[in-house]
C-alpha cells in the first residue's frame, strides 16, 4: 500500500496552511514545504502593503495555500 506524504486539494491539510497563510502571507506554503514560494509570498506582500495593496498578495498567498496539489 503506498503512503501519501503530502496531502491533495480541498485536504485538511491545505485547509490549515491556507488558515496559516491568512494570518501570515507564506506562511502556509513553508507548512506545505515550499520554501521558496513562502518566501516570494512573503516578501512580495510586505513590499505590496508600503503600496497599500499587499492585500491582494496576501488573498493570493491564501489560495494558492488553499489550491495546492502536489505532483504524483
Amino acid at each position: 500500500m503506498e503512503r501519501q506524504d503530502m496531502a491533495g486539494q480541498g485536504s485538511a491539510g491545505n485547509v490549515i496552511a491556507a488558515l496559516a497563510s491568512f494570518f501570515i502571507p507564506g506562511l502556509g506554503q513553508l507548512i506545505q514545504g515550499r520554501p521558496f514560494s513562502a518566501l516570494i509570498f512573503f516578501l512580495l506582500t510586505a513590499f505590496m502593503w508600503i503600496c497599500l495593496l499587499g492585500w491582494v498578495v496576501h488573498l493570493l498567498a491564501v489560495l494558492d495555500a488553499a489550491m495546492f496539489s502536489p505532483p504524483r
